[in-house]
């Protein structure tokens, strides 16, 4: 059966994705080249390992929804699911390189875009955790799994998240509400008078803390 090795050497927006996508490039080595691998079908999870990094003052403020307070964050601070990713590898001897192309998204329901967007620079370390079904020559064409200990990390920079953000959604954010909420905000909206949602949440924002609670 083969074995096989995973790194990350790099990550980049994918650009002209018609939904938020970045890439992630992974080396893929076999150890043992008398097997040719004929193709790969490659599945990874993605976790975020939160506690391997360093967080400024203002980031703690930004990740107590997720954390809570830094004084607990001995006990709430844990890795997080960031999302799952696929890709087809073409075939190979000895090694390749391959795009895994990892959704994101900008809602603020889902942790990894809390964790993200509370994030000011530097890197966030990743854990990729490798599974799927290797295609291979060895008097024919056999078929083998990728053994669950295979994994790799990479510590990628928060700015290339962004970028990929940036482009599908500038100067923007959305959130997704429940629709008796936003049929409160959109009678707001319309007993106001207002063109556009931005001005309706920020004359709702401006008033006074009592009569926003009413």
């Amino acid at each position: 059966m083969p074995d096989l090795d995973f790194f990350v050497e790099g990550a980049q927006p994918i650009p002209y994705s018609a939904t938020p996508l970045l890439a992630l490039n992974l080396r893929i080595r076999n150890r043992d080249t008398s097997k040719q691998i004929r193709s790969i079908a490659l599945q990874c999870q993605v976790q975020i390992e939160a506690p391997r990094r360093q967080y400024s003052p203002q980031e703690q403020q930004g990740l107590l929804d997720l954390f809570g307070e830094p004084e607990r964050w001995s006990q709430t601070l844990r890795n997080t699911l960031w999302t799952h990713a696929s890709v087809n590898v073409a075939g190979f001897d000895t090694e390749t390189v391959a795009a895994l192309p990892v959704p994101c998204t900008f809602d603020f329901n889902i942790a990894a875009t809390k964790y993200f967007h509370a994030l000011e620079g530097g890197v966030v370390p990743l854990c990729l955790l490798f599974s799927g079904t290797i295609f291979y020559q060895d008097q024919g064409i056999q078929i083998a799994p990728i053994p669950w200990n295979k994994e790799a990390r990479f510590k990628m920079p928060v700015d290339v998240w962004k970028q990929v953000i940036d482009r599908h959604y500038p100067n923007t954010a959305w959130l997704a509400l429940r629709r008796d909420t936003f049929d409160r905000l959109h009678a707001y909206k319309m007993q106001l008078g207002v063109a556009s949602w931005e001005e309706a949440l920020d004359r709702l924002l401006r008033a006074p803390v009592e009569e926003a609670l009413v």
